[in-house]
Order: structure tokens, then sequence, then C-alpha cells
């Protein structure tokens, strides 16, 4: 009794251990997510029952259930639902109306007329490059440059507007410059040359015949004292000959910095800086420098250029001061560094207007020089006649009461 009370037991504390091991391994396994009917599964699952409805053999209901599924599974549910995406947001997004085809030929018009117009480069619209307010010297320097290069391009036969053919000729013509223009000085001194041909014969002429022969130039007596003057000094000083150094030139009367650059650059081939009316202006106008005193002027410029610019920067400077960029009315409308100049508009921008105003080869007329380079004439440059040939060459009026001019006072020709 006791046997079987015992075996009793066991067994029932071995069938709750079981049922607590069964317990545990349930809560511990993994919960598997609902399955979700597939829409082959519905699509079946609802043939069969219309077909059950109808009375159908259990044949047709199975042959509608496959038929159904097949069908369903044809569109997959990804790209149903993407069709179903795109349809709702092409919906959503509004249609843009079709621009009519006159409307927009127009407008196609319209834009092209206006690309054309800002890729057409006419002086009359250039937008000038102004300066900065506080420019540093290395931006100077290189904006001085560019407009030299580009002077450069323009006048490539630019040269010293003033015939001779020696230093001796060319030191007298460079003083006789003074308070006049370079063409006057060449229409005269070859009557001066040809009879006072060396320093010596104008160190021994007679003042009166030599100031006859200078009255065309204006200022005769005084510039007769100076030429004079500087020929003694030569045919006693320097044997008859023009000195080549900076320091000997501006001992000779009538003989100044300026007109000693003349003559070291163009009959020694020495660098100088010929700072003369044009010069001054022009440097002025491009902000190069704010000084007013041409030795200031001189010092200013020479430290934006190498030395052995300096003869030609002269040249181009003051060919352009002459041709087109004048005192009273520049032709900033035909100016060719017209973008680079920061006074552009001070004078006529109208291309047409502007081409009236330009003068020597650019406006088609005789230059200053009865003997020309050859590179001038090539270029299209006319020489200029003699004295007595056209009425711009009838002597200057002058005063004998009216005072000389300083040695080296800013003229209107080179010197």
């Amino acid at each position: 009794m006791a046997a079987a009370a015992k075996k009793a037991a066991v067994a029932k504390k071995a069938a709750a251990a079981k049922r607590t091991a069964k317990e545990t391994a349930r809560k511990s396994a993994p919960v598997k997510a609902p399955t979700r009917k597939t829409p082959a599964k519905k699509a079946r699952a609802s043939a069969v029952g219309k077909a059950r409805a109808s009375g159908a053999t259990s044949a047709s209901v199975k042959a509608a259930a496959e038929k159904a599924a097949r069908v369903t599974k044809a569109v997959p549910v990804k790209k149903a639902a993407s069709a179903k995406k795109a349809a709702s947001v092409e919906a959503a997004v509004p249609v843009k109306k079709a621009v009519p085809v006159k409307r927009a030929a127009s407008v196609k018009k319209a834009v092209a007329e206006k690309k054309a117009v800002s890729a057409e480069v006419t002086p009359d619209r250039v937008a000038p490059a102004k300066p900065p307010r506080n420019e540093s010297h290395t931006a100077l320097v290189r904006r001085a440059r560019r407009i030299d290069r580009e002077l450069a391009e323009v006048y490539p036969y630019a040269h010293p507007e003033l015939d001779f053919e020696n230093p001796f000729q060319l030191v007298v013509a460079t003083v006789l410059s003074a308070q006049t223009t370079d063409l006057r000085v060449n229409q005269t001194t070859p009557a001066l040359f040809a009879k006072y041909p060396t320093p010596e014969d104008l160190a021994a002429a007679n003042p009166e015949e030599v100031e006859e022969i200078l009255r065309p130039t204006g200022f005769f007596r005084a510039k007769t004292k100076s030429v004079m003057g500087l020929s003694k000094a030569l045919r006693d000083d320097f044997g008859g000959e023009v000195p080549g150094r900076l320091e000997d030139l501006v001992k000779l009367p009538g003989v100044g910095r300026k007109t000693a650059f003349v003559v070291l650059g163009n009959a020694f081939g020495r660098p100088g800086i010929t700072v003369d009316t044009h010069f001054q202006r022009l440097v002025r106008r491009w902000e190069w420098t704010a000084e007013k005193e041409p030795d200031k002027i001189e010092r200013a410029i020479g430290e934006l250029f190498p030395k052995a610019d300096w003869t030609m920067l002269s040249h181009h400077v003051i060919f352009h001061g002459r041709r087109i960029c004048h005192a009273r009315k520049p032709a900033c409308g035909a100016c060719p560094i017209a973008p680079l100049c920061p006074a552009y508009g001070e004078g006529e921008t109208d291309p047409e207007k502007a081409k009236k105003l330009m003068k020597y080869e650019k406006g088609g007329f005789p230059g200053q020089r009865l003997n020309p380079p050859q590179s001038y004439l090539d270029a299209g440059g006319i020489p200029a006649p003699p004295l007595g040939a056209t009425a711009a060459a009838s002597p200057v009026p002058t005063s004998p009461a009216t005072p000389a001019p300083a040695p080296d006072s800013p003229s209107r020709g080179t010197g």
C-alpha cells in the first residue's frame, strides 16, 4: 500500500515537471508573425466561394480557383503599388500649360538679341575699369604696363616727331619746339641746317639772319639766343660734339632734363622719359601719378617701368595724346584702350563723332615730319608738307614784347 502510494506520487511529480518543461519551451519559442493571405490566395478563396455558391462541381471549383490565382500573380504587388503611387504623384503635380508657338518664338528671338548686344564690343558701351580706391603699388604697375603694351600694338611705328640727321640737329630742333608744334619746327629747320650745318657755323652766325629763319616758330629772338649759345658751348667745351651724358647736356643753354632725355633716347639710344604736356596730361588721367611737377612725374613713372622701356613709353604716350586723347575733347569713343582708362567718358563717347576728332594718320591727315620713318609710311602715315605749302603752315604771329619761354617749359611739341 505504501509502495503504491509512493509510486503514484513519483508519477504525479514527473507529470508536473513535464508540463512545466512544455510551458517553458512554449514561452521561449519565437513568436511567429500572423500569416497574411497573399493576393493570389485571396483571389483563389473568393473564386472557390463563388463557385460553391453557384453549385458547381468540385472540378469546376478547382479550375476557377487556379484561374483566379494565375490572373492575380500576373500583376506583381510591388509593381502595382509603384504604379498607384506614380499615378497619385502625377495627379498632385499641376501640368504646365503649353507656351504658344508665336510667343515661344518671340521669347527666343529676344534672348538671342540680348546675347548679341552683350557680346558686341563697341567703345560707347565700354565699362571703364576704375582702379580701386586703395590700389596697391603692384596693381598700379600691372595696370600701367598693360596700357603701355596696348599702346605699343596701336602705335608700333611710334617715333620722335622731329626731323633730324644727327645729335646736333636733334638738340637744336628740340629747343626750338618749345611753345610750338613739331610740324612747324620741321618746316623751319631745313633752311637753318642748310645754312648752318655744324655747331661752329651756327655759333658764328649773324643773329639777325638766324632770327629771320626762326621767326615761324615763335619766340624767335629767345630761341635764336638759345641755339647760338648752345652751339658756342658745344664748340668751346665739347669740341663741337653733342655730349652723351645727362649732366653735360643740361649745362647747355636752353636744355633741361626733358630736352636732354629726348636727345639721349633718340640720338644715343640711352633710356629717358620725356615729360612734355601730352605725357603729363595722360599719366594723370590714367591715375599713374598725381604729381604735377615734371621732375616728380619723371621719378614716379620711372618706378613703374623698366628703364629699357622709358624711351618707347614716352613715344607711345605722346603719340596717343596727340592723336586721340586730346586735352580739351578726347576721342573716348574711338580710343583703343578705353576699357583700361579710368577717365573714360571725359570726352566724346559716340564712336562716329569720336572718329572725327582723331588727328594725323589716325584721322587720315598728314603727320608732323617731312621725312618720317618708313614704318610710319607703311602704317598709312602721310608726310607733312614743307613750309608755305598750305595755309596751315603760315608763320605764327608773335610779338617782340612777348617774354621768352623758360628752358624746357611745357610745349606743344616734343621738346
